[in-house]
C-alpha cells in the first residue's frame, strides 16, 4: 500500500512580519476609505511572518507579467532541486525509483512545465509520468497526494514525487486596493515543498482512501482574472464560511470508510485563515490542538497554497509523529470551491533498501 513520506520544505531568505506588513499598509494606502477594516482583518489572520523569494522593495514594483513570469521561472530553477534531494533522501529513494512527477503550482507558468526541465537536469528516468496542476490553487497539495495515491493503486510498486512551488509575492499587483486585495497582501507568502509516495515501504502516511467535493455555484469565490499585469487575485468575503458546506464531505469520507471523522489521532489540513481552521473544529467536532501543526504554518508562514499540507505534515514528523496504525485525515481547500481529501494510517515501518534500488523488471512494469 502506498506512504506519503515526510516532505521536505524551504522558505526563501527574505522575511516580512506582521509589523512590516501594517505599516506598508498604512503608508501605501493612508487615504483609503476602508482602511481601518483591512488593518484589522489582516491583524486578524495571525500571519506573524512570511518570506517572500525577492526583496519587499523590489516586489513592490511591477515590472510586467514578463519579468515576473520570468523571475517566477529562475526562482523555481535555483530553488526546487535542492527540496526534491531531501525528499527522496526522507524516502529513501533516488531520481531513477521515480515513476511520476506531480508538480503544482497556482503562481507562475511554464510551457513545458517545470516537470521537463527537471527530468532533463536532475537525472530522472525519461520514461517518468509527467503530471502538471496549474488551476487548483491551495487544493492542490491535497489533489497531488490523491492522484499520485492514484497512480500507485494503478502500478502497485511505483513512485509517485509530488513539487509543490508557490511564490505568491509574484502575484502582488499594485492596483488592486480593494480590501480582499489588501488582505491577500497581507497573508499569502512563499515557499517550495516536495513529497515522495512509497508504492512499497517508507514511513508516514499510509494512504487509504480519498476523494473530492465541489461546491456548486461558488465558481467566482475564488478566482484569477489574467490580464496584461499578469493574474489578479479575486477572494469573495464568503469564502472564510466555506468549511459549512466542505466539513459534511469530509465526514462523509470518513464515514463511507468505517472512521468516526471526530475520534481521528491527527488532521492535516489547508490553512488558508484562522477562521477556517476554528469552523472544523467546530463541525467536525474535534479539539484546537488537533489543527495545532496546520495553525503553526498560518503563523510562522502564512498561506503557502499547495504547500500548506506539506509543511504541516513535516511539522508531524518534526513532532515525532503518532502511534503506529494512528488514522488521520489530509485535506487541501481551494477555487472551485474544492476539496481535495485523504484518509490514511500512520506507519512506522521503515524502508526497505536505499535509493535506486528497484529491479528493472519492476520499473519496465510500470513503463
Amino acid at each position: 500500500m502506498a506512504t506519503l513520506c515526510r516532505p521536505a520544505i524551504s522558505v526563501p531568505e527574505n522575511v516580512l512580519t506582521m509589523e512590516q506588513t501594517l505599516e506598508l499598509a498604512r503608508t501605501m494606502h493612508a487615504d483609503h476609505p476602508q482602511l481601518a477594516l483591512a488593518l484589522r482583518l489582516i491583524e486578524n489572520t495571525g500571519v506573524r511572518t512570511r518570506h517572500i523569494v525577492r526583496p519587499i522593495e523590489e516586489t513592490l514594483r511591477h515590472p510586467g507579467f514578463e519579468a515576473r513570469n520570468n523571475v517566477y521561472e529562475a526562482e523555481a530553477k535555483e530553488r526546487v532541486p535542492q527540496v526534491i534531494y531531501r525528499a527522496l533522501d526522507n524516502a529513501g529513494l533516488g531520481v531513477t525509483d521515480i515513476d511520476l512527477i506531480v508538480y503544482v503550482s497556482c503562481t507562475g507558468f511554464m510551457m513545458p512545465s517545470l516537470t521537463a526541465w527537471l527530468i532533463n537536469d536532475m537525472g530522472f528516468r525519461n520514461e517518468t509520468r509527467q503530471l502538471p496542476i496549474a488551476q487548483l490553487g491551495c487544493a492542490a497539495g491535497g489533489a497531488a497526494i490523491n492522484r499520485a495515491h492514484d497512480f500507485c493503486l494503478a502500478y502497485p510498486g511505483a513512485n509517485a514525487l509530488i513539487v509543490a512551488c508557490e511564490f505568491c509575492s509574484l502575484c502582488y499587483q499594485p492596483t488592486d486596493i480593494g480590501v480582499g486585495s489588501l488582505l491577500s497582501n497581507g497573508l499569502f507568502g512563499d515557499a517550495v515543498a516536495a513529497a515522495v509516495v512509497r508504492g512499497r515501504g517508507g514511513t508516514g502516511v499510509r494512504l487509504e482512501r480519498n476523494g473530492s467535493h465541489l461546491v456548486p455555484d461558488t465558481e467566482d469565490w475564488i478566482s484569477y482574472a489574467v490580464k496584461g499585469t499578469g493574474f489578479h487575485f479575486l477572494l469573495d468575503k464568503r469564502v472564510p464560511t466555506t468549511m459549512k458546506m466542505l466539513a459534511p464531505a469530509l465526514r462523509t469520507l470518513a464515514t463511507e470508510h468505517d472512521w468516526d471523522v471526530s475520534d481521528l489521532d491527527f488532521h492535516i489540513v489547508h490553512a488558508g485563515g484562522p477562521r477556517i481552521l476554528d469552523d472544523l473544529c467546530h463541525f467536525l467536532d474535534v479539539e484546537p490542538a488537533m489543527f495545532r501543526y496546520s495553525r503553526a504554518t498560518l503563523t510562522e508562514r502564512g498561506n503557502i497554497a499547495s504547500c500548506v499540507v506539506f509543511d504541516a505534515l513535516d511539522r508531524l514528523f518534526a513532532d515525532g509523529g503518532v502511534h503506529d496504525s494512528a488514522r488521520g485525515l489530509i485535506a487541501g481547500f481551494g477555487p472551485g470551491i474544492t476539496a481535495e481529501i485523504t484518509l490514511g494510517r500512520w506507519t512506522a515501518r521503515r524502508h526497505a533498501v536505499g535509493g535506486q534500488g528497484r529491479p528493472a523488471e519492476e520499473r519496465a512494469a510500470v513503463a
